[in-house]
């Protein structure tokens, strides 16, 4: 019995390890198709943000959910919403940005804390969480990436340094998102292939 309790473990591991690296390859492949399709990514994700708002809108109508987790959740969608007005770039500090994260905590706290007190199947609960709070950050999270390869087309606030909008941003050497730090993984971590020069 002890080799196969040892084995268990061991398989549990590897299972892990398996279960970790097809999450990453399909993040990996998620990014790029948003840097790749901005337009569609951009379009999915509002679909994604009125799809939500719709829910939300029936488990106002049909459940027994309380008025706070709705209209924080409600909240948290138009948050979403600001976020899109300027896609495929989002600033990291401005209030759209910063609102969605402080109404995703406050929307996971009174979530937790009915979750808690009121028996649910949890199958119903995980459905809650994942299509209600976690899907459109989950899609913001992914193409944050597309901004890296998105010729700019009007100065903004960043580029008053130098007057001429392409040569400030083919100046940028230091790419950031999702895509750039799967990337920058790949090639800590995995060997090197040359490619062979005809």
């Amino acid at each position: 019995m002890a080799v196969l309790y040892l084995l268990g473990w061991v398989s549990l591991a590897i299972q892990i390890v398996f279960l970790t690296l097809s999450i990453v390859a399909g993040l990996y492949y998620l990014a790029e198709l948003a840097e790749e399709y901005t337009t569609a990514a951009r379009k999915c994700i509002l679909f994604l943000i009125s799809f939500t708002i719709f829910v939300y809108i029936l488990l106002l109508l049909f459940e027994d959910l309380p008025w706070s987790l709705i209209i924080c959740g409600l909240v948290a969608q138009g948050f979403h919403l600001g976020i899109m007005s300027g896609f495929p770039f989002v600033r990291l500090l401005s209030l759209p940005l910063l609102g969605s994260l402080a109404m995703l905590v406050v929307n996971h706290f009174l979530a937790f804390q009915h979750f808690v007190t009121v028996y649910v199947p949890f199958t119903q609960v995980l459905a809650y969480f994942t299509i209600c709070m976690w899907i459109v950050p989950f899609a913001l999270f992914v193409s944050l990436s597309a901004n890296d390869s998105v010729l700019p087309t009007t100065v903004s606030d960043q580029s008053r340094r130098s007057p001429d909008v392409v040569s400030n941003y083919f100046s940028r050497n230091k790419k950031q998102g999702l895509l750039s730090l799967f990337q920058y993984l790949k090639e800590a971590l995995l060997p090197g292939r040359t490619k062979k020069a005809f």
